[in-house]
């Protein structure tokens, strides 16, 4: 349960009330992947709460050659670059100065999803249910990167859930996604941090704990 200030205890409090909201929706037979790794603690509980098969699907910020921390786009498994083409204009850059970096990127994905997922192929997509769980977007780059990506696999529905994101975050991504579920829109958002007591980096060892104790 949510307390007075609206915020989530953690990101397992956090994907038991986004798996609530995901219940009214009357999925069948849905897929669920979790961004990692932050995301894929939400996704345990919400993949619990369906009684479905809990997967990840890996996607990558791109940086600014030299500057990774300053985002320029991001990339998914199976996609092609989402890049910002009007900051790269204010930079003086093309598409091709990041040729390199997305390379690096792309390799960094395979290597993330052999750790990951090991010789695992994803779930079938085509025809079915795909819901895309992350623990809160701010700009969502990668979520839209990897929306566009999932698309391309042909899903009956794809849903974007996550347990809070700005308002105009999430009107925008109702052209991304057939519904985007968010449990918490604040008006003043500010980081996706701010709206969890405890909002600690998850591990990649967690990221396979929760995966084993999914029995997968």
């Amino acid at each position: 349960m949510l307390g007075r200030q609206e915020r989530f205890a953690d990101r397992q409090e956090a994907g038991r009330a986004l798996a609530g909201r995901l219940q009214l929706l009357g999925l069948t037979d849905p897929v669920v992947l979790a961004l990692p790794r932050g995301g894929v603690p939400v996704a345990a509980e919400v993949a619990a709460a369906l009684d479905v098969r809990l997967e990840v699907f890996v996607a990558r910020k791109i940086g600014l050659p030299g500057q990774p921390e300053f985002g320029v786009g991001a990339l998914a498994e199976g996609g092609e670059p989402l890049l910002d083409d009007d900051v790269l204009s204010r930079l003086g850059l093309s598409r091709l100065a990041l040729a390199d970096t997305v390379a690096r990127e792309r390799q960094e994905i395979a290597r993330r999803v052999a750790q990951y997922r090991g010789d695992r192929a994803l779930p079938e997509l085509a025809a079915r249910t795909v819901v895309l769980v992350d623990d809160g977007l701010a700009t969502g780059v990668t979520a839209r990167a990897s929306l566009r990506a999932l698309r391309l696999a042909g899903p009956a529905r794809l849903v974007l859930a996550v347990p809070v994101c700005a308002p105009d975050t999430a009107l925008a991504f109702s052209e991304e996604a057939d519904d985007v579920v968010c449990v918490l829109q604040p008006t003043g958002f500010g980081a996706v941090g701010a709206w969890y007591e405890r909002f600690d980096q998850t591990s990649d060892e967690q990221v396979l704990e929760f995966l084993a104790a999914a029995g997968r």
